[in-house]
């Protein structure tokens, strides 16, 4: 007989659906600090980063289905940023984060 490994904390969908939502709150709340676009453009940054600093932790030593979900929203609201950035940009021809 072989021995069988089953996964502590297999990747579920409402697993990946609580940490998107998380995600989501999360960098709702940082983008709420920032009063205009450079702002909201930094906060997110910021918010993101910490947000991948937890999914990369979870990843290791918690749920794996949650870290995804965290993941996935932050890239999403990286690029939202991006976007307004690059909308911004396009708008005044002056690099709006400096």
């Amino acid at each position: 007989m072989r021995p069988v490994w089953r996964e502590p904390h297999p990747v579920t969908g409402a697993g990946v659906a609580s940490g998107a939502v998380t995600a989501f709150a999360w960098l709702l709340l940082f983008g709420l600090l920032g009063r205009d676009v450079p702002g909201y453009a930094w906060w997110t940054l910021i918010g993101g980063t910490l947000a991948w600093l937890a999914a990369a932790a979870l990843v290791r030593y918690g749920d794996r289905g949650v870290a995804t979900g965290v993941a996935i929203v932050t890239a999403g609201g990286w690029s939202i940023a991006a976007a307004v950035v690059a909308v911004r940009w396009a708008q005044s021809g002056n690099w709006p984060l400096w």
